[in-house]
């Protein structure tokens, strides 16, 4: 799958596709620390400065679309200050409210899949809207919240992700399903693959959706401690890195069961200790002096999407994606 990365940061959605084994061909990013993380990670991988600048004909010139290539799947961890509890929850107002420029994003490229990522505040400001432009534009939308917790970080940083596929994809999808249950297919997708770690939170249907709206969030998953060292410094250049993509061939067949392989995942990359915990072996000190771009890091850090956050998303639209590409048989 070939994915596009809006409002890309230091890319850990990105780094969570690149584990499920997708393919990021473009990012926009306007901040100059995260354009550098990004080209130290993805050094061929183009980068658009200004949201504004992302058009079809753009992606034509540079060459990222066109000639039998498309775009699979868009990611938009867009602005979060126009809905932060943090900030003044301005919404619409916020001349940081880039959602209008997402919408027409995916209106002049199609993907068959879009992830939005945003803050906890989005819930009761401003995702009626974007579920409402979602299904405007065609795509079946559904959020979910879910928190670092739940994949063993220290802290709760609850997040909205909003999985969305395209309606004639829908289609085909429920078209294989109804074939499938008449033979023996060797897989069919669940839907409990995409709430591991979180819960519903709306039905996608417009109908009576403001009432529906709830902000239903879990405690966690309860892995447990781990060991390790998850600072690995080769993840961007092997692609079978946590055993991710290696694996990926037996879900598809059946052989394993996706959410015990997800958690198997999972536990590979431990998360630092709680405070007023002992630290482990291969933390870096918490208290330090002299950091270079130490401002710029906490920034880039407090806008980051923990990748173990959204990589059971990302696997289980792969999951999906592929068995409907080869088909049910």
């Amino acid at each position: 799958m070939r994915k596009a990365s809006l409002f890309s940061g230091i890319g850990g959605i990105d780094l969570a596709a690149h584990w499920a084994g997708m393919e990021t061909v473009m990012f926009c990013e306007r901040e100059p620390y995260c354009q550098r993380v990004l080209r130290k990670h993805w050094p061929d991988v183009p980068i658009i400065d200004d949201v504004r600048d992302v058009t079809r004909e753009e992606l034509i010139r540079r060459g990222i679309i066109g000639g039998g290539r498309t775009i699979d799947l868009i990611s938009a961890g867009y602005p979060c200050q126009p809905f932060s509890h943090a900030g003044k929850r301005r919404g619409a107002e916020d001349d940081r409210h880039l959602w209008p420029e997402v919408r027409r994003i995916l209106h002049e490229i199609r993907p068959r899949w879009f992830v939005g990522e945003n803050v906890a505040g989005h819930i009761t400001l401003g995702l009626d809207d974007v579920l409402s432009d979602l299904e405007n534009e065609g795509y079946t939308a559904q959020p979910f919240v879910i928190p670092a917790a739940a994949v063993g970080a220290p802290h709760r940083r609850d997040r909205v992700f909003i999985v969305a596929y395209a309606e004639g994809f829908r289609r085909e999808f429920s078209s294989r399903i109804a074939a499938a249950e008449q033979g023996s297919p060797k897989i069919i997708p669940d839907s409990r693959w995409f709430s591991k770690g979180g819960e519903t939170l709306a039905d996608a249907c417009s109908a009576g959706r403001k009432e529906r709206h709830s902000a239903a969030v879990t405690s966690g998953s309860g892995y447990g401690p781990r060991s390790g060292n998850p600072f690995r410094a080769d993840w961007a250049t092997q692609p079978g890195v946590g055993r991710g993509i290696d694996v990926f061939p037996a879900w598809l067949d059946g052989g394993v069961n996706p959410l015990d392989a997800l958690a198997e995942f999972i536990a590979q990359y431990p998360q630092p200790a709680l405070m007023g915990q002992p630290q482990y072996d291969w933390e870096p000190p918490r208290v330090a002096t002299g950091v270079k771009n130490r401002a710029a890091r906490l920034k880039a850090l407090g806008n980051a999407v923990n990748p173990l956050q959204i990589y059971p998303i990302m696997y289980a639209i792969r999951l999906i994606d592929d068995w409907l590409r080869r088909g049910a048989g």
